[in-house]
């Protein structure tokens, strides 16, 4: 199993361990990220939910196929990346997505976003849309604005100060399941969501609730994948639904006994979608 085919056949099935960088953007931050697969593979590039980070992914890049070039991104302000003291609008997250790709040389990759990380997905889709061969958007709405939800958690998170409460941050991150996940991932999105600190919390919360792109979404025209739960505490069935009636070329799937996050509470069947999606573009 020496021979350059050999690894190559090896790296294809999951042989390879994802290796981690950071880069300097020309956006002025730096992002930590980790990547798997063949460097000649298409690229598809992951995005985290609200103040998550690429460990978010954790239960499904070692599943993923090794014939895709996989990028996870800390975005700036989470994970280990720079923190800022400005901007967490989703213009701003979205700029860093394109110097990114810049960065890495990539013309074109299909972003995959959770939560937050999918209404940045939608605004490089709107606002770069050359660079998008396809959207994945997992427990995602048309918008935030205006969200119940938000505006309830808004309201707790403006009154944060550092270090931002660990009981606050379990019962956050617990709130966004339905279907149980293991107690060690759940312990590695606490310890991620703990080094964001307090501002970080209320300015990117406060950038999506006052951006509202949903009356542009009929411009996005690459393939784009919707995945939810029907039991999602942040975003109902009906907001979904939306979703996928404002997208031209999209697919909703649905999946039963789930919350806002289908990538964690149902990894296998989430990468088996996702590859399946990526495998037609």
């Amino acid at each position: 199993m020496s021979s350059p085919a050999a690894l190559e056949a090896s790296d294809r099935q999951g042989g390879a361990s994802p290796r981690e960088g950071a880069v300097r953007l020309s956006t002025g931050v730096t992002l930590r990220y980790v990547e798997q697969g063949r460097q000649d593979g298409p690229v598809v590039v992951f995005l985290h939910g609200y103040t998550d980070s690429h460990h978010t992914w954790d239960l499904d890049l070692p599943r993923f196929p090794r014939d895709f070039h996989l990028y996870a991104l800390d975005q700036r302000g989470h994970g280990d990346s720079s923190r800022p003291a400005c901007c967490y609008t989703q213009q701003a997250f979205a700029q860093d997505v394109v110097a990114f790709l810049n960065a890495m040389h990539v013309s074109k990759a299909v972003i995959v976003g959770h939560s937050m990380g999918s209404f940045i997905a939608q605004q490089v889709a709107l606002d770069a849309p050359s660079r998008v061969r396809g959207l994945v958007l997992v427990g995602s709405a048309p918008t935030v604005a205006g969200n119940e939800v938000a505006l309830g958690l808004q309201e707790a998170v403006d009154t944060l100060t550092d270090p931002v409460d660990p009981e606050f941050i379990y019962a956050f991150q617990s709130s966004t399941f339905y279907a149980p996940v293991p107690a060690s991932y759940l312990n590695t999105l606490v310890a991620e969501s703990s080094k964001v600190p307090a501002r970080v919390w209320q300015d990117a919360l406060a950038g999506l609730i006052a951006e509202d792109h949903s009356a542009r979404l009929g411009q996005i025209r690459v393939p784009t994948l919707i995945i939810g739960g029907d039991n999602d505490g942040f975003f109902s069935v009906a907001e979904q639904r939306a979703l996928a009636r404002a997208i031209p070329n999209s697919t909703s799937l649905l999946y039963p006994d789930t919350g806002h996050a289908p990538h964690a509470e149902r990894p296998q069947r989430f990468v088996k979608d996702v590859h399946h999606f990526l495998q037609r573009l």
